[in-house]
């Protein structure tokens, strides 16, 4: 059921409108709406994408909602809890695996759009799962975002030649974590990850 409703944040990026007009919308009915227990919007898929064809919007966002779709692969269950808590309240689809052979099982059943990768797991390290993510064809598209608290030159090298698309360390700020997972996201997988990884140390 969850795939079929939309959070406010979700409706406006999907569409391009604001929050605010999204909400306006919905308080004059023009958006059909439910309310969580918590107070929180939700909106059927149909029921929005009725809304723009009524109004003759085009929302070529409808069609890549897979790729909001994200995972979030870490063993720390601090981090897991802090990941979700932020990335939800920005509307995103998320699952979450807490190890690497957890996450190959995910991959495969949620279709993320973008993994969060920590590096060192135990069994299965991130390292290994980039691999795997980026040498298959069916899921060489998806994004790797690889975060780490052990941030070195050599972790470094070492993932973004395995085909990760950025890399973070940890503790990260919000405002640079969202605006790596939102370029990831709007952007098309580039021919050379070497050249076109995104770097961001502390």
């Amino acid at each position: 059921m969850k795939e079929n409703l939309l959070t406010i944040p979700r409706a406006s990026r999907l569409c391009g409108m604001s929050r605010g007009t999204i909400w306006k919308y919905v308080k004059k009915g023009d958006i059909p709406a439910s309310m969580t227990p918590g107070g929180q919007y939700r909106i059927l898929k149909k029921d929005f994408t009725a809304f723009m064809q009524r109004n003759n919007m085009y929302s070529p966002g409808l069609d890549e909602l897979k790729n909001q779709r994200i995972l979030i692969v870490d063993d720390e269950p601090e981090i897991l809890n802090l990941l979700t808590r932020i990335l939800s309240k920005e509307g995103y689809c998320l699952e979450t695996a807490n190890d690497g052979f957890d996450a190959g099982m995910k991959i495969m059943t949620f279709k993320p759009g973008l993994v969060i990768l920590d590096l060192i797991m135990p069994g299965m390290d991130g390292f290994e799962v980039c691999r795997q993510i980026k040498t298959k064809p069916d899921t060489a598209h998806i994004k790797v975002l690889a975060v780490t608290g052990y941030d070195s030159e050599e972790h470094r090298e070492k993932i973004l030649s395995e085909g990760a698309d950025a890399y973070l360390t940890k503790p990260f700020f919000n405002e640079g974590l969202m605006q790596t997972i939102q370029t990831l996201l709007n952007t098309q997988t580039p021919t050379s990850h070497d050249a076109n990884a995104i770097c961001h140390g502390t």
